[in-house]
């Protein structure tokens, strides 16, 4: 980053020079002068009037520099008392000054949503790194990519905006390469494959996913291989190559082999003794900011269903 670009003030306002030429969208030319903050959080302070070119405020993202101008950027504080730090254990697999690795376990939340104002993986990561306040937006800071409440695993969070945009490209770009451990009822069509169905909405029930015609959904691709078969289930290892909300759970259940203890997508009453769905995120691997080798992180199976495993291999 280039301090004389940026013409820095504070740590809050910034005036930014165009130099003319080239015409450049201002949400563009905001991201190459700030690359601290993501595109998206740019794009929200265009919206709140937070931007102005040559004193007048900006009228949209997509706003045309075309002549020699000087942007101005307003850029808030975090607003305090939003989401309170609680001294909450972490299983922290790896951490550097850019990211957390987190082994979250089931039943939390990844962010405060709906009821669930207390408690998150966000509030305990708050307590441990009190920095990655605002990164990425005031009630979900340093999120990157979520679980399900019920869903075990490996989570990464942004330390700060830099990282926070780097890792959010890694996954839009599905670069980021995601391993699931699923015990299933009964057994897929085929000992590996590959689903692709679309996922929207229920159009029954507005909170709840469903897999729906292309035309009215958005494209989801699983890839899947058996690891264990069982007499009644089967243990699989599935890679989501899109991150669509609910995908594992909808297209195992759409093959007809929905996920054990899963009562939304399978059965109301599960066919083992399990008080969550036996879905475990084991495996992640991607690049870390500003480095181009791939890293690989682990999170053993949680004890509740190595239990589970145990009991139906007897």
């Amino acid at each position: 980053m280039n301090p004389e670009a940026r013409g820095a003030i504070s740590d809050s306002f910034f005036e930014l020079h165009f130099s003319g030429g080239e015409p450049q969208r201002l949400d563009r030319f905001l991201v190459e002068k700030l690359p601290e903050y993501s595109r998206s959080r740019l794009q929200a302070l265009i919206r709140e009037g937070r931007v102005a070119v040559d004193g007048f405020q900006a009228r949209k993202a997509g706003q045309l520099l075309e002549k020699p101008a000087v942007v101005s950027v307003s850029i808030p504080a975090p607003e305090p008392g939003r989401v309170l730090p609680e001294a909450i254990p972490l299983r922290i697999v790896f951490e550097n000054e850019d990211l957390l690795v987190v082994d979250k376990p089931a039943g939390m939340v990844v962010h405060p949503a709906g009821d669930h104002h207390t408690g998150t993986l966000v509030h305990a990561v708050l307590a441990h790194a009190p920095d990655i306040e605002g990164v990425g937006g005031e009630l979900r800071p340093g999120v990157v990519h979520r679980l399900d409440k019920d869903t075990s695993g490996l989570i990464i969070l942004a330390k700060n905006d830099r990282a926070h945009q780097w890792l959010q490209n890694q996954f839009r770009n599905r670069k980021a390469e995601k391993t699931y451990l699923a015990l299933v009822d009964g057994a897929p069509p085929s000992p590996q494959g590959r689903v692709e169905a679309a996922i929207g909405r229920d159009p029954r029930d507005r909170k709840r996913m469903a897999v729906v015609p292309p035309a009215k959904g958005r494209a989801a691709v699983s890839v899947y291989k058996t690891l264990q078969a069982y007499p009644r289930h089967t243990l699989l290892e599935v890679h989501p190559l899109t991150g669509r909300t609910h995908q594992i759970r909808l297209h195992l259940a759409f093959l007809g082999c929905p996920v054990v203890g899963d009562r939304i997508y399978g059965r109301r009453t599960p066919t083992l003794p399990i008080r969550r769905q036996f879905l475990h995120a084991a495996r992640l691997r991607l690049a870390l900011p500003g480095q181009g080798v791939l890293r690989e992180f682990e999170a053993p199976l949680p004890e509740d269903l190595t239990k589970v495993l145990a009991e139906i291999g007897q």
